[in-house]
């Protein structure tokens, strides 16, 4: 969560370095790709009428829509879309059937984030590379290989953190939206005129007497607000009123200045719809407008990169992703995580991306579709939220979420256009994850029924086994159970073997919780068992991290007649190998499936961080 201690314009420099990376990048592409097109007719009266809808679109969708209204739906502070899902999922929960289809809808826009994810960087910093085009057509050779070798940097640096760069995010992101205000001020000042775009009789007139080519072309008006979802998934880290400070102080006023000069000098030389972005610039400021222009998306592409890792952690302790390797690269800032796999997995398909697309303009294509449809998500999340959790009127929210609801299926419906042409790079990646994820929640949904089918209670096997009690042994032994009423198949395994018991045991249970933190004071539920046995559930949030030893530690406070000795505590952990059988349960090439994730996922031991010369696994096999 954001530190209580900063102050409001600390927090907004930093909510500009990261939140509006995006969406402050958009500039260098969407006037560009909605004349692009080819169905707009170079004419004033549409320029003006494109640049209304791309002002509307900013004010309806970010300033309206997330700014004013999304951003108020925080989830213990916290933001974005699983934020959102579990605090709509937990208003319906007396709702299974409506409950089961929202959470089925959220974890697939959280799916698209990933699409979101690989276009994000391949466009922008591929757009600000074309910039060279514009200085000498000689560079346009060179455009490819450096957009790769920038993405290449900026992934491979992911291992080692961000926290002695990201200092420079703030100040390099509030020097680009001073760049852009300026070139756009420049060209408004010679073409005054074109402010009267503004009104939204221009947007309104234009759509009345060109319906077909608004509905068109709205596909890539769309460009203009990618990103907006960034203001609500990073509420957490900055707060609603520096991010609210930071757009209608900063970002959209620039944004607006760089639209309506880009539509300024298009007026002045319809020549420009090239690149107009880079022409705004005088022709000795366009090779230092690139640098900038690449380090703005390099910045736009780390807050997407960084957002994935978030939302993999998050899912992963929702259940919905199996146990991946998650270092922590700060000391200091528990958020910032690195995860390997999905850093180069991410890699190879930008790679992938900018190898079938070759462009920007090709790229733009392949997005929206992502984004238009995450946005339609989040409406409808909203509406449940507002409805359900703060339990206001019907009308009131229908009305509330009506109009972004239209607004945004149009847009969505628009971006269908784009499906053959690209579109379908995006889905592909998200379907393929969503496949994933549901295979890991109903794998591992089988998996427990067919523990808990032969498994057995655990108060009754204990006074059983205590009438005639088998050797003890000096130290504490900890049990991990997915149940807590049932016998882990580690302790079978352990009196089978070994023939003894500790003079402790302690059979702990994890429960991850649709929160994004749960309390140090909240983290235990402890309840004796008699004969120096305890149950132990421990509690977290979906944003806390998993660390067992440091929880059972506040045993010790919780007047509780246990004591844990580090140097005389074992961990028994089962690790189960699963064997996908015909039956009832998924389709074959699912269980399969599953049983390969099971097998790659990280142990229990690593996942809860216990010590590795602590740990004893115990391994059984269990068809499903």
């Amino acid at each position: 969560m954001q530190n209580q201690s900063s102050s409001l314009p600390a927090l907004t420099l930093g909510a500009i370095g990261v939140v509006f990376g995006d969406i402050g990048t958009s500039v260098l592409y969407t006037v560009k790709e909605i004349f692009a097109t080819g169905h707009v007719q170079f004419t004033h009266h549409n320029v003006y009428g494109v640049l209304s809808l791309i002002f509307w679109t900013l004010t309806l969708i970010v300033s309206l829509k997330y700014v004013v209204l999304v951003l108020r739906a925080d989830n213990n502070g916290e933001g974005g879309l699983v934020a959102m899902l579990t605090l709509a999922s937990r208003a319906v929960a007396d709702r299974p059937k409506l409950r089961h289809g929202m959470l089925l809808v959220g974890i697939f826009g959280t799916c698209l984030f990933y699409g979101d994810g690989v276009i994000t960087p391949a466009i922008t910093v591929l757009g600000a590379m074309e910039g060279l085009e514009v200085v000498s057509p000689q560079f346009k050779a060179y455009v490819i290989p450096l957009t790769l070798l920038v993405l290449f940097a900026l992934f491979f640096v992911q291992k080692t953190g961000t926290a002695g760069i990201g200092k420079f995010f703030g100040p390099v992101m509030m020097l680009w939206f001073l760049a852009i205000a300026a070139l756009g001020l420049l060209h408004i000042a010679q073409h005054p005129e074109i402010l009267w775009a503004l009104s939204p009789h221009y947007a309104w007139g234009f759509s009345l007497h060109n319906p077909g080519i608004t509905f068109i072309i709205l596909g890539a008006v769309v460009l203009c607000v990618t990103g907006g979802e960034a203001l609500y998934a990073d509420m957490g880290h900055f707060g609603k009123r520096p991010i609210r400070v930071a757009w209608f102080s900063i970002a959209m006023p620039a944004l607006t200045l760089n639209y309506f000069g880009q539509g300024a000098l298009l007026l002045a030389q319809p020549e420009a719809v090239k690149n107009p972005f880079f022409y705004l610039a005088p022709e000795w400021a366009a090779l230092p407008l690139v640098g900038l222009a690449t380090a703005a998306a390099v910045i736009a592409s780390q807050a997407l990169i960084s957002g994935a890792f978030s939302v993999t952690k998050q899912v992963i302790q929702l259940g919905f992703l199996p146990r991946l390797q998650v270092r922590h690269t700060s000391a200091y800032d528990k958020g910032q995580i690195y995860i390997p796999f999905v850093n180069w997995a991410l890699f190879a398909l930008i790679v992938l991306a900018v190898g079938l697309f070759r462009s920007s303009g090709n790229l733009a294509a392949a997005y929206g579709i992502a984004v238009t449809t995450d946005m339609l998500i989040t409406t409808v999340l909203t509406f449940f939220v507002i409805r359900y959790a703060w339990k206001r009127p019907l009308m009131l929210c229908i009305t509330a979420t009506g109009v972004f609801f239209t607004v945004d299926v149009l847009f969505w419906a628009s971006n269908l256009l784009k499906l053959l042409h690209g579109g379908w790079f995006p889905l592909v990646i998200a379907g393929v994850v969503f496949l994933l994820m549901v295979t890991w929640r109903d794998g591992r949904a089988r998996l427990g029924a067919a523990m808990q089918d032969s498994a057995l209670e655990l108060q009754a096997f204990l006074d059983a086994l205590f009438l005639a009690p088998p050797t003890r042994v000096p130290g504490t032994a900890v049990f991990l159970t997915s149940k807590e009423a049932l016998v882990p198949n580690a302790l079978l395994h352990n009196l089978k073997h070994n023939k003894v018991l500790h003079a402790q045991n302690v059979f702990v249970t994890v429960r991850s919780h649709e929160v994004p933190w749960v309390a140090m004071d909240k983290r235990l539920e402890v309840r004796s068992l008699g004969h120096g046995c305890w149950s132990v559930i421990v509690h977290y949030g979906f944003k806390n991290d998993y660390d067992l030893p440091r929880a059972l530690a506040l045993l010790e406070g919780a007047g509780v007649a246990l004591t844990l000795n580090p140097m005389a505590t074992s961990y028994f952990v089962s690790r189960d190998i699963v064997v996908p059988t015909l039956g009832k349960g998924m389709a074959l090439w699912r269980e399969k499936l599953f049983a390969q994730m099971h097998r790659s996922a990280r142990t229990a031991a690593e996942f809860m961080n216990l010590p590795s010369n602590a740990v004893v696994e115990l391994g059984s096999k269990v068809e499903i």
